[in-house]
């Protein structure tokens, strides 16, 4: 056998061992997944039958909180039915302000702190490991729990809401831009160290201009998040509309939690659409469309 016969058979030999293990990794995964699934199924009590059976009780939960509205005294019926509509859109104004200034906290010093928890920006490992388990710590407490503990210290009222949504911000937020810092060009950090910039020139001149882009659109997007979240932690007794939207419940007044949940969806779907708007001219998608 001439030299190119053995080159093309030892090709050959080797393409088929790499499909072999392809095709072995391939249906090792879906085993592991199928039976992760089944477990999680079994575990969870996942029964199709129980949830078909239970949706028209969920509808008729959902029908209780729309009072009779008819065509010839709409305008009246819409206005007892958001009777407390002035009150609730001042709790809707706290919950705006607590999610703002959360966002602006956690998300300055989360940004802070990812340049500490990327691997490529920083020497010592033990920062950077003390850094990335400080930030898992924050993210993985529920701000809601954050804010039962904030509640105990502070009593009820905005500031424990703030802090929880703050502390969960700053460990979301550290985490998403240190993923983004390590994937930055490293060539004008070494422009910079060749030309006896230091650590902090690094960062601000070769860092943040090829990150900003990320980070904003990043924010904007936590924005939307953090006011749902301080609805949630309005449940237990962080203040805002949240607090209102629990009192009803708990008083079974379904009418009045339906007017409060149509008032933060609307919020929410407006946040949402000016958040993408600002997104998508911060990262250029808008002029790439035209």
């Amino acid at each position: 056998m001439n030299p190119p016969d053995t080159a093309v058979a030892r090709f050959e030999a080797h393409y088929a061992e790499h499909r072999r293990r392809k095709t072995a990794s391939t249906a090792l995964f879906w085993v592991v997944f199928l039976a992760c699934l089944a477990v999680a199924v079994i575990t969870a009590r996942f029964d199709i039958r129980i949830l078909v059976e239970g949706l028209p009780r969920t509808t008729d939960f959902l029908e209780r909180m729309i009072p009779p509205i008819a065509l010839s005294t709409f305008a009246d019926d819409v206005a007892d039915w958001y009777w407390g509509f002035g009150k609730w859109m001042g709790s809707l104004l706290n919950t705006l302000l607590m999610a703002y200034l959360a966002t602006v906290l956690g998300t300055a010093i989360g940004g802070v702190l990812s340049f500490f928890a990327a691997r490529n920006l920083v020497k010592s490992y033990a920062v950077f490991w003390i850094t990335r388990r400080v930030l898992e710590v924050a993210r993985t407490v529920p701000d809601i729990v954050w804010a039962l503990l904030f509640v105990l210290a502070y009593g009820i009222g905005p500031l424990p809401g703030v802090l929880a949504i703050t502390v969960h911000t700053l460990g979301a937020q550290g985490k998403l831009f240190a993923e983004v810092n390590e994937n930055i060009s490293p060539l004008p950090l070494d422009g910079i160290r060749a030309a006896g910039g230091n650590w902090l020139h690094e960062m601000r001149f070769g860092v943040l201009p090829q990150v900003l882009p990320n980070f904003l659109s990043y924010t904007f997007w936590r924005v939307e998040l953090n006011v749902r979240s301080a609805t949630i932690v309005g449940f237990v007794g962080a203040g805002g509309i949240g607090h209102d939207l629990f009192t009803a419940i708990q008083l079974l007044y379904f009418s009045d939690a339906g007017a409060i949940l149509l008032i933060v969806v609307a919020t929410i779907m407006l946040i949402d659409m000016i958040s993408e708007k600002y997104r998508h001219r911060i990262i250029g998608k808008d002029s790439l469309s035209r």
